[in-house]
């Protein structure tokens, strides 16, 4: 059986399950995007191409490997994109919560459920089907959930939109003793400069007291005020709208001192250094196309 434990975003990992980009499928149609970036890319033709893709995510399980992380990967589904494990599920202390995702990407649940059913049938949940929550807008901190929604009357018209009022009602019902703190986040279907896709591409904590934050990231100037308030100003690197675009805050942590981190990141990755971090500088440019990075190639399932 696997003993889940996962209650912050930095504690030593030892076990995830790992994305897959092996028999992708060809560039998705322009209707087929789900995100601004992937969409800009299938337009311009630099859409990733598999092979690229496998190589990065290689580069990242061998850093996994070298901290000795137990690495799961999904069983294969024939051209079929199943890169992005953070979506699919999420663990909360020894919870496993099923994401009620998008319906054409049920079939990625399906591909790791021979994992699922290593876990205690009695720690595995699957919201109602009117809770949509993905695992890319579930932070943990310690006695902190942080969950990024869209509050936005017009939720239903957007793709990008992926967890709703009752996703966060959810976690609160299941998690009554968690403070559980949601943040409303920028939204676009067609410019990813202005999209927060998940929480994860606009904030994530690093270490033990800092984080990376992208302040237009958030709907509600009080929202990013709540976690500049709670980590503190000093201890947060503040990203440029660019910055942003490029997924600099979709970095992982390996444990509370070992980041992974795109090798063009350089002055996010230059801070890190001067602020103590081991930085595990891999090439992720490619997976980054798709509004996504390395948090959001990661399940993780325990860590110390």
């Amino acid at each position: 059986m696997l003993e889940l434990n996962i209650n912050n975003e930095t504690s030593r990992l030892k076990a995830v399950v790992l994305g897959s980009a092996f028999s992708s499928g060809p560039t998705p149609k322009i209707e087929e995007a789900y995100d601004p970036k992937s969409l800009e890319h299938i337009l311009a033709g630099t859409y990733p191409v598999e092979g690229d893709m496998v190589s990065e995510i290689s580069a990242f399980e061998e850093v996994l490997k070298k901290y000795n992380v137990t690495v799961l990967r999904p069983q294969n589904i024939d051209n079929y994109n199943q890169i992005f494990t953070r979506d699919i599920g999420f663990v909360i202390g020894d919870v496993f919560v099923k994401s009620n995702i998008l319906p054409d990407r049920e079939l990625e649940l399906g591909a790791i459920q021979f994992i699922v059913d290593q876990v205690n049938p009695n720690k595995v949940v699957r919201p109602p089907e009117e809770v949509h929550i993905e695992g890319g807008d579930v932070m943990l901190w310690n006695e902190h959930i942080f969950i990024g929604t869209y509050k936005g009357s017009d939720y239903k018209e957007y793709i990008t939109a992926r967890t709703n009022k009752e996703g966060v009602d959810y976690i609160k019902s299941l998690f009554p003793d968690k403070i559980v703190k949601e943040f409303d986040l920028v939204k676009s279907k067609i410019e990813a400069r202005d999209n927060a896709l998940h929480l994860d591409c606009c904030f994530q904590p690093i270490g033990r007291d800092k984080g990376i934050i992208y302040k237009n990231g958030f709907r509600e100037e009080a929202d990013y005020l709540y976690l500049v308030n709670l980590f503190g100003d000093e201890n947060l690197f503040h990203l440029t709208r660019d910055e942003m675009y490029n997924m600099n805050s979709n970095v992982f942590s390996i444990d509370s001192n070992v980041v992974v981190s795109e090798r063009n990141f350089t002055r996010l990755n230059n801070w890190l250094r001067t602020n103590g971090f081991i930085v595990e500088e891999i090439p992720y440019a490619e997976i980054a196309k798709q509004e996504g990075l390395l948090r959001c190639s990661t399940l993780p399932l325990i860590r110390e």
